[in-house]
């Protein structure tokens, strides 16, 4: 099975203050919805996936409902996607990337590939999660605006086919 993690496009969250954690609700810039669309054309022509699930932050819904409306795949969206909220250690936040990579794991186990529309710090915590990195680690695993990094779960192990892949945004 493959997980495809996509980070929502530019939003109008990215131009608040450098400290901003990413609970503040707000929608995809014009900008954002370009690049959105352009992410999708790339994975409806080399990267369908059976299934999406995405965040519930609006910023999500629109860059999972733009991939939707491409690729014809239903759309389940999920609380636990969102970014780390306000109030939300650290821990708490990395036991949640846990439990999403888990729920993707068991509920996507009869599928090829499935599509996580989320954020940067979600991203985070799942490739952690899925790389076996210790909580409290100070890695982080960088994602552009609808960068997309692909997990793998082979019969031999777990595979990172790429992160943060942004080809499709090379004429911005």
């Amino acid at each position: 099975m493959q997980i495809l993690l996509i980070r929502h496009g530019e939003s109008e969250d990215d131009f608040l203050e450098e400290d901003y954690t990413g609970s503040t609700d707000l929608p995809l810039t014009r900008r954002g919805v370009d690049q959105v669309d352009k992410m999708a054309l790339r994975v409806c022509t080399e990267l369908l996936p059976d299934v999406i699930w995405s965040s519930t932050l609006i910023r999500a819904r629109q860059a999972a409902d733009r991939l939707s409306k491409k690729t014809g795949c239903p759309v389940t969206y999920i609380e636990n996607l969102k970014e780390q909220q306000e109030n939300e250690s650290k821990t708490d936040f990395r036991l949640r990337g846990e439990s999403n990579l888990s729920s993707i794991k068991e509920l996507g186990k009869d599928i090829k590939r499935v599509a996580v529309v989320s954020h940067g710090g979600m991203i985070t915590q799942i490739i952690e999660s899925f790389v076996g990195l210790p909580s409290g680690n100070t890695v982080w695993f960088h994602s552009d605006n609808t960068g997309m990094h692909l997990l793998e779960y082979t019969r031999h192990g777990k595979l990172i086919r790429f992160t943060n892949c942004t080809s499709h945004l090379k004429n911005e």
